[in-house]
């Protein structure tokens, strides 16, 4: 913040010696260096000086944030009209070259006994549309370039929350069925019980405090994985089998939370069945660049829900959108009653 307020006041600074330094140039090329000087050094000067330095600000700061922009454009151009009265009374472009020698320049303007009847000072005048139209076109870039800041805060805040409400929707049934069977492993004094509530404690402490960024490490979202596989296989019977391999390092590798769990709800929810025998295929492959799962299973429950994609594999395509555009390919088949899920993303 503070460089970009520093550079705004250099530029405004350099600005003002650009633009006030013209006269001086052009004084200087008919009188020479010394009397430039002088020039510089009067209150004529000063005054040319300060009448649109003020001019320029007051209009920049004031004028037209406070009335045009409020609509109150009656007042906004009358002021105008005033402050253009004023300066062509006070003539200050006039009065600089009036400290001219009678020989140098135009003699209806360098001497105080010669000036025109119509006491209109053109110059000054022009001075003044020009520092209106410049206030005018920097105060406008301005406006735009903060509304549009603001519009792409305001879009970011809005994808932000939309990211947080997409990864916070783990299926409530998930959590109730693993209750219930650990429920049933302590009425029944399981020697699995406290190992089941260690990894819900710990699928439950991943999912609320520990990925609250946009990614996490690969190896955290495997062992995620592999506590989300071990608590549903507390339900499952002996006639399903589950296959879950991982190949390759995962290193230092990342991935966005929770990003592969639909898949897993949705094969653990359509492709089990208690009286016939069904197998879940899941792989795991982590290369050089990338990251690719491939989930397979039969479908037992042929529900318009099962025939397509279910609310939580939506929610995961619009954040695979917001955090790997042009970055993912996935590909989903329902072909011969077997539901196929391969996902790739680069890394």
């Amino acid at each position: 913040m503070f460089r970009l307020k520093s550079s705004v006041v250099i530029a405004h600074i350099t600005g003002w010696l650009i633009c006030l330094g013209l006269p001086l140039l052009f004084i200087s090329g008919q009188t020479g260096d010394r009397r430039a000087l002088s020039i510089l050094l009067s209150s004529e000067y000063l005054i040319f000086l300060v009448t649109y330095v003020a001019l320029f600000y007051f209009h920049t700061i004031f004028l037209f944030p406070r009335l045009y922009f409020n609509k109150q454009y009656l007042v906004y151009f009358l002021s105008l009209l005033l402050l253009l009265l004023m300066v062509n009374y006070m003539r200050p472009f006039e009065h600089l070259f009036f400290q001219l020698p009678p020989h140098y320049g135009q003699p209806s303007l360098v001497s105080r006994n010669m000036r025109p009847p119509v006491r209109i000072d053109i110059i000054s005048d022009f001075l003044f549309l020009l520092t209106i139209a410049l206030s005018t076109a920097i105060e406008t870039t301005h406006r735009w370039r903060l509304t549009e800041k603001r519009a792409l805060y305001a879009e970011t805040r809005k994808s932000q929350a939309e990211l947080s409400f997409l990864k916070a929707q783990i299926n409530p049934h998930f959590l109730f069925n693993t209750l219930n069977n650990i429920y049933s492993l302590a009425m029944t004094r399981s020697e699995y019980t406290a190992m089941s509530i260690m990894k819900l404690s710990n699928m439950l402490r991943y999912i609320t405090a520990e990925n609250k960024g946009d990614f996490v490490l690969l190896e955290s979202e495997i062992a995620c994985i592999h506590d989300y596989i071990d608590l549903q296989k507390l339900r499952l019977t002996t006639k399903t089998k589950v296959n879950f391999s991982v190949t390759g390092n995962p290193g230092i590798k990342c991935i966005a939370p929770l990003i592969l769990l639909p898949f897993l709800e949705n094969a653990f929810q359509y492709g089990v069945s208690n009286h016939e025998p069904s197998e879940i295929n899941i792989l795991l492959a982590s290369a050089d660049n990338y990251i690719h799962f491939y989930c397979s299973n039969k479908l037992f429950r042929l529900t318009p829900d099962a025939a397509h994609t279910g609310t939580g594999i939506t929610n995961t395509r619009q954040r695979l959108d917001h955090l790997y555009p042009n970055k993912y390919e996935l590909h989903i088949s329902d072909e011969n009653g077997a539901y196929t899920i391969s996902l790739q993303l680069e890394v």
